[in-house]
């Protein structure tokens, strides 16, 4: 069975996840817990008064960002192998 993780604990990994910069991936990895549980935690805690509505727009940013970013990469990807 796995570790009970604390109230405070999910709060803050939602928190490091959403406004962070890092991938969701990169910060379950960092925490020691898996990518489905983090999701559940963000779920849940997305739409409650624990995620202030800036913590939001930053993760709606970063995620933005970060799919621009993977375009980009990949388009830089065809353009060196033309």
């Amino acid at each position: 069975m796995g570790l009970k993780r604390t109230d405070e604990f999910r709060k803050d990994a939602v928190h490091i996840a959403l406004t962070s910069g890092l991938t969701r991936k990169q910060v379950a990895d960092d925490l020691g817990v898996g990518m489905s549980t983090q999701n559940k935690w963000i779920t849940a805690l997305r739409d409650t008064d624990m995620v202030s509505k800036e913590d939001l727009g930053l993760a709606q940013e970063n995620d933005r960002l970060l799919r621009e970013n993977r375009i980009l990469k990949e388009e830089r990807t065809v353009c060196a192998k033309s």
